[in-house]
Formats: structure tokens, C-alpha cells, sequence
């Protein structure tokens, strides 16, 4: 009887070992390759400068589509383009399940996005504030959970998830936590075509139906979902 347990603790241990190592080996190589990425994307892919986006815990494959498209010209980018074009697609991949390894780290509490009004206006008041952040971020979650009928805006829960986890099956990426200046940003590109050089793009058809207030609610809905 000990025998037999000694013998099925090994192959366990053995089973449980070559996981690790499997997942070491991934991991490994991964994180060294992505040194040159820790400038604007943070060591573990939870960057701190708001235009540049957390790439932790995002899908693999997600991750891997896009440095192929900075590779091959689809994405443009003059900081990504060079990097990504000395990477051949086992670094990439090796990349992509690093970063997908990491835990994404919640933002800080937002705070009220600049205004465009006259300098001359009077200054709001902290509970004017408050009111206003209030209202962008229910106007965005609205917006993510129900879309727009009436200017054809479709939900974003619907690709994206109650949570924004996204759908690693379908390829659409994780967006929960993610900066609310970058979302800005990315949405913006999708809507003027820059991200999206084939127009029937799913994301160009969506943006291009919203406005920049819309735009600016739903990133920052975005950013402080969990």
C-alpha cells in the first residue's frame, strides 16, 4: 500500500513539475523578451503613463494579433512598428503569454476629465464636480450596457462582457481597468479610420456613430470596472 502511494505521489510530483517548468519555460523567456516593452508598458504590462494601455492580463492571442499587425503595417505606430518588426512570432507569442500571465491592477479613483469651457467661467465647486464625474460614468455605463437605439451605437457588453472581460474564443480583448486615455484614444482612432484602414471594420462602424462626449463616458465607465 505505501508503495503504491509513494509511486502515485511521484507521478504527481513529476506531472505538477513538468506543468511548472512548462509554465516557467513560457514565462520565462517571455519577461526577457519584454524588457524593451517595460519603458511605457510597466514591467508587468501595468503601465503608469495613462496614453500608453495595461497589457496585463490581457488574452494571449489577443496580444498576438496585434504585434503582428504593428509587424506586418495593418496597425501603425512609430514607436511599436520597430519593435515589433525585429520579433519573429514564437518571441511574440512568448510575449503575449507573459503579459497574459500578470494580474491587471485596478485604477486610482478617476478624476474629472479637463474642460473645454472658458477660462472665464467661474470655477466649479468640488460637489459640482463630484456631480459631473458622477454623471459622465453612469452616462458611459448606460452606454456600455445598452448602446444607443436611436443613433445605431450597439452595446459594448455585448463583445466586450458584463465585465469587460472580454471573449478570448472570438478574439475581443479585455478592457476592465484599462486607462480611460487610452480607450479615449483608441475609440478616437477607430471613428477617424486611423486604427482601421479596412472601413468595414466592426469598431470603425461603431465609433463612427458616437460622440466625443460618449466617447469620453464610456472610457471612463471602462476604467473603473474591475
Amino acid at each position: 500500500m505505501i508503495k503504491k502511494l509513494l509511486t502515485v505521489s511521484i507521478a504527481l510530483a513529476l506531472a505538477t513539475g513538468s506543468g511548472f517548468a512548462f509554465a516557467q519555460g513560457k514565462a520565462g523567456p517571455g519577461k526577457e523578451k519584454a524588457a524593451s516593452c517595460a519603458g511605457c508598458h510597466g514591467e508587468d504590462g501595468n503601465s503608469m503613463m495613462s496614453g500608453f494601455p495595461k497589457l496585463a492580463g490581457q488574452h494571449q492571442g489577443y496580444l498576438l494579433k496585434q504585434l503582428k499587425a504593428f509587424k506586418n503595417g495593418e496597425r501603425t505606430s512609430p514607436m511599436m512598428a520597430p519593435l515589433a518588426m525585429g520579433l519573429d512570432e514564437k518571441s511574440m507569442d512568448e510575449i503575449a503569454a507573459y503579459y497574459a500571465a500578470q494580474k491587471i491592477s485596478p485604477n486610482p479613483a478617476p478624476t474629472l476629465p479637463a474642460s473645454d469651457d472658458d477660462d472665464d467661467a467661474p470655477a466649479k465647486t468640488d460637489d459640482e464636480k463630484k456631480a459631473e464625474l458622477t454623471n459622465l460614468i453612469e452616462q458611459g455605463g448606460d452606454l456600455y450596457r445598452n448602446g444607443n437605439i436611436s443613433r445605431e451605437v450597439s452595446a459594448c457588453v455585448a463583445c466586450h462582457g458584463p465585465y469587460a472581460e472580454g471573449n478570448k474564443p472570438a478574439g475581443y480583448p479585455s478592457l476592465h481597468s484599462q486607462h480611460a486615455d487610452y480607450v479615449i484614444k483608441s475609440l478616437t482612432d477607430f471613428k477617424t479610420g486611423q486604427r482601421a484602414k479596412n472601413r468595414e471594420n466592426m469598431m470603425h462602424m461603431i465609433a463612427k456613430k458616437m460622440s466625443d462626449e460618449d466617447i469620453k463616458a464610456v472610457a471612463y465607465y471602462i476604467s473603473t470596472m474591475k
